[in-house]
């Protein structure tokens, strides 16, 4: 064989064997990831599970105790707790939290109402207690933030009340889970939140689904306009009713007196709902309900999630002899984050009461 005929022999066989170790580099690669894939496929991928619900332990002052039964009704993880509320001779507080030992390593809550100042001491001392007690977390419930409307200073001298009482919910101790949770529905202005300092966490929460599901159940719930009685009401709430056509009043300063006027909107025909976060007196309330009347209104109600309604205000609104004529509200709608005024407006028309007993339920297990 020529020489030539060599390097062409050598060449060829050289080709070939690159060619067969491609190929096989090739088969090799194939398999592998072959492998991974049914490797993987045999591995069970976890799906995220949402956590189970935490057991609960809900203690509560003397006057929300209808409101405990009706949270720890809507849901088998949540217990109620008791406290002796006593008093020695003098009047000061003698308390005692039933089952102290028993409640170390658990999720406690505490439900409030600071429906005068003559209730406040009693109530913080035990929720002072609480988180000492070596629980997991604490929770502190206060649907209603009494000192909400005495947020500013207008003149030097002026005490802003809400920036006081922040201060004192913001120094209950730290639990072994961290800062207190602080549960409050429809506080009266937003930025009270920056109020509350680093040692409790506020969760602000807002009683207008209750009302929504509510005006979806009325016979004329297509007729329905909400209606504010005033700017600061819309800020509030709009945006939490902006499916709904809507109505501003306002009120303006003529000589002495302060009148409500329809500052923008059309209330001709329709069931008009006024929506405002608390009742005191309930003056600009039925100011609102003559003005509105005069402009078109076949009816007029009114939602607000905290009737105080000291001096027992809320007997202006109630039907004569159980009738509603057309200078009276067909319904008035509150909740029950203030205990006091349930009792007394109980099965009284035009008042009906939406209760957040559900809505803390699930605040509870965040």
């Amino acid at each position: 064989m020529s020489t030539k005929s060599h390097f062409l022999n050598a060449k060829f066989t050289e080709s070939a064997n690159s060619c067969v170790n491609f190929v096989f580099s090739r088969c090799q690669h194939s398999l592998s990831l072959s492998s991974i894939s049914v490797c993987m496929a045999a591995v069970p991928v976890k799906m995220v599970e949402k956590p189970n619900k935490k057991q609960v332990l809900l203690f509560h002052c003397v006057e929300s105790e209808e409101l405990a039964r009706k949270i720890a009704a809507q849901s088998d993880h949540i217990q109620l707790q008791s406290i002796n509320w006593r008093s020695f001779d003098d009047g000061f507080p003698n308390l005692f939290i039933n089952n102290a030992q028993d409640i170390r390593g658990q999720h406690v809550s505490f439900l409030a109402s600071f429906s005068s100042p003559s209730v406040i001491f009693e109530q913080l001392s035990v929720i002072f207690a609480l988180p000492r007690l070596f629980v997991a977390s604490f929770t502190l419930v206060l649907p209603f933030f009494p000192t909400g409307s005495f947020e500013r200073m207008e003149e030097e001298g002026d005490v802003a009340t809400a920036f006081t009482m922040a201060r004192i919910l913001s120094n209950i101790p730290i639990s072994r889970g961290g800062p207190t949770s602080l549960v409050i529905y429809d506080i009266h202005a937003l930025q009270e939140r920056f109020y509350f300092g680093d040692n409790v966490l506020p969760y602000f929460e807002t009683g207008i689904p209750l009302l929504k599901q509510r005006l979806h159940q009325l016979p004329d719930a297509d007729k329905i306009v909400i209606a504010f009685p005033d700017d600061g009401a819309w800020k509030r709430f709009h945006k939490l009713l902006d499916h709904f056509p809507m109505v501003v009043c306002a009120k303006v300063r003529e000589g002495d007196k302060r009148i409500v006027r329809l500052k923008e909107g059309n209330p001709e025909g329709c069931h008009v709902v006024i929506v405002d976060d608390l009742v005191q007196s309930g003056g600009t309330l039925i100011e609102c309900q003559k003005v509105l009347a005069a402009h078109g209104a076949t009816k007029v109600s009114a939602y607000v999630t905290h009737a105080v309604f000291p001096k027992n205000s809320w007997e202006k609104f109630i039907h004569k002899n159980g009738e509603n004529s057309n200078k009276d509200f067909a319904y008035f709608w509150i909740t029950d984050s203030c205990c006091p005024t349930v009792k007394s407006i109980e099965k009284k028309a035009p008042f009906e009461v939406l209760s957040l007993a559900g809505s803390i339920a699930d605040a509870l297990q965040i």
